[in-house]
């Protein structure tokens, strides 16, 4: 099977969203896997290429859905999307952007939320954009309102339709003073892809800051822009008349390393991830430790393994350098084998435990609170939305019947089937191809046991 635009393997080892597998779990997982670029961080670098007026060259590409998905929404305004000189590049010339109809877009886009950061590039060189109604995982609500009031105050007119929103800059883009409730990812890289070209000066106040955020402005001053950061997540962004193509190679995918030392904590094995980096996985290397976990820091990448018998811990998810919503459900398996009680508090989003009613199938005992904790000592600020999970353990996982959920839930599904005694069928395997490559042959190399039930 192969995924959108051929852009998967060709060896029938990853498929659509409809995959199921057939889980023999109880091994621990050992051997080495290693990791491309930032999902986070690659498909914003594709839209930033619309920015330039020469082609751009973007390396360490991952093979999966959600590069496709952008792939082919880059195609249908214009940009010519080719592979490089080595593997997992592309070369991304935007010659010959043109408007695309609303019904190209909202078939390429699919599930994908990317669209909404095409608005600024698009406004820049065409004066109007149109983003069809955005999907995504069912992880909460995740409103777009923060893109569209920044967009609003760079002079934008936002028109909301039916179908979707249809912008357009009658006067073009202005330098605007920007300050975020909160320092959403989307919404700072929103900012900062409109800003570059907008006439003045732009002052992004409460800035997301994560390592993907960073090496976002990598890529754009590359291409000729003017950014500089502050303390107390401040970036000003001077705008400039045009911008060039780059060439740059993304950073390593954290969230994809995290969620393999998870699985070895998880299975009593050892992981070697290749391409992990100390420095951007601190905070979790830290947990990692706290929870009874061992690693070794080495040049091309992290080992991770289990240093003994399994602790509980506690942790509150939070925006960069706090510990990532992103990485909690990967870590929540191996919290099933801990000895004591785990509380995770998930601070971002409002519905990211659903994926526990099936560990709890499985014969996990996690016990979630829909409205947090409010007892107890806190270093994360509590949010309206929050909730909280507390996790009894250790307890045996046993094989189930379950369905996955959404990306990294889903992936957590696999590591809790590969965790558990007996026989699992995980089904809707596929959407996990929208963040991880080439899935089933890491797996393959790590020893698990499986079949692919179509």
């Amino acid at each position: 099977m192969t995924l959108l635009n051929g852009l998967a393997s060709t060896d029938g080892r990853t498929g659509g969203s409809g995959e199921t597998l057939a889980i023999r779990g109880g091994h621990p997982l050992r051997g080495r896997v290693d990791v491309k670029g930032a999902k986070n961080l690659v498909t914003k670098a594709m839209v930033a290429a619309l920015l330039g007026e020469s082609p751009s060259v973007l390396r360490d590409v991952p093979d999966i859905s959600d590069v496709a998905v952008v792939r082919s929404l880059l195609e249908v305004h214009g940009v010519r999307v080719t592979r490089g000189d080595e593997e997992g590049t592309f070369v991304l010339d935007p010659a010959d952007v043109a408007s695309a109809h609303m019904e190209e877009i909202d078939a390429h886009a699919g599930a994908s939320r990317i669209p909404i950061l095409f608005c600024g590039p698009l406004l820049h060189q065409l004066g109007q954009a149109f983003i069809p109604d955005l999907g995504g995982c069912r992880i909460g609500d995740r409103p777009i309102d923060f893109h569209l009031d920044a967009l609003r105050k760079f002079g934008a007119v936002v028109e909301k339709l039916p179908s979707g929103i249809r912008l357009s800059a009658p006067s073009g883009l202005h330098g605007a003073s920007i300050h975020l409730p909160y320092p959403s990812v989307g919404a700072t890289e929103q900012v900062l892809l409109t800003a570059v070209r907008a006439a003045g000066v732009t002052e992004l106040r409460n800035a997301a800051i994560e390592p993907e955020i960073m090496d976002l402005i990598a890529v754009l001053q590359k291409m000729g822009a003017i950014i500089s950061y502050e303390p107390n997540r401040v970036i000003l962004i001077e705008g400039v008349d045009r911008l060039s193509g780059y060439d740059h190679r993304a950073i390593f995918d954290r969230n994809e390393a995290a969620s393999w030392a998870s699985a070895a904590l998880a299975t009593d094995g050892e992981i070697f991830v290749g391409g992990a980096r100390q420095p951007e996985m601190l905070t979790f290397l830290n947990v990692v430790r706290k929870v009874g976990g061992d690693f070794d820091i080495r040049e091309d990448g992290i080992l991770f393994r289990r240093g003994g018998d399994l602790r509980a811990v506690t942790v509150e998810t939070d925006v960069h350098p706090g510990f990532m919503t992103d990485w909690q459900q990967p870590l929540i398996i191996a919290l099933t084998q801990a000895q004591g009680t785990s509380i995770v508090h998930e601070t971002v989003y409002e519905n990211r435990f659903g994926f526990t009613q099936a560990l709890v199938k499985m014969g996990a005992d996690i016990v979630v609170h829909p409205h947090g904790l409010q007892e107890g000592p806190r270093r994360v600020p509590r949010r309206n939305l929050e909730q909280a999970a507390v996790i009894h353990g250790p307890t045996p996982l046993r094989g189930a019947d379950i369905t996955v959920p959404d990306l990294r839930g889903g992936y957590s599904h696999v590591i809790a089937a590969l965790t558990a005694t007996g026989e699992s069928t995980v089904r809707n395997v596929g959407i996990i191809s929208r963040g991880y490559e080439k899935l089933f042959d890491k797996l393959t190399a790590l020893g698990a046991d499986f079949d692919i039930l179509g």
